[in-house]
């Protein structure tokens, strides 16, 4: 059994065994095409040189070129950096679980991802729209009180 997510808008079933998730070129050497692991996922991860691992790839057609109708892909951001879990206009159902240094509240969404709410409490559980988001925290603001 796995964990149920979404990967570039597309829902996927992601695998408890999996040990990072990153974004990279496939490039051609030869005989042979290589895919290169950023050096943050080998010094801050699971991942050691020289073992044997599993590889997924999942396609993101990002651009459509005039050649033949081939798809060409370019990634978005930093290979090795995770993308925020939230977008803007986005809503979200939260529980405050602290209040942080200005008095406003903060919820933890996936990998412990901060959303910072104005005017709510410890405790609550509202409903948001995120107004602003950021690589390392996002901003909500209260559409319903409780739920």
């Amino acid at each position: 059994m796995g964990i149920r997510g979404e990967i570039e808008g597309l829902p996927v079933e992601i695998s408890e065994k999996l040990l990072c998730l990153f974004s990279t070129d496939v490039s051609e050497e030869e005989d042979r095409y290589v895919i290169e692991v950023p050096r943050q996922e080998v010094e801050t991860g699971d991942i050691d040189p020289g073992e044997v691992y599993r590889v997924a790839l999942i396609s993101r057609e990002d651009e459509t070129s005039g050649d033949e109708g081939t798809t060409t892909t370019t990634p978005k951001s930093a290979p090795s950096e995770p993308q925020p879990p939230v977008d803007v206009g986005e809503t979200r159902y939260v529980e405050i679980e602290d209040i942080g240094k200005q008095g406003d509240g903060i919820a933890r969404v996936e990998r412990g991802y901060v959303i910072i709410v104005p005017g709510a409490d410890v405790g609550e559980r509202v409903k948001i729209e995120v107004t602003e988001v950021k690589s390392n925290f996002a901003v909500g603001e209260i559409i319903e009180e409780t739920f």
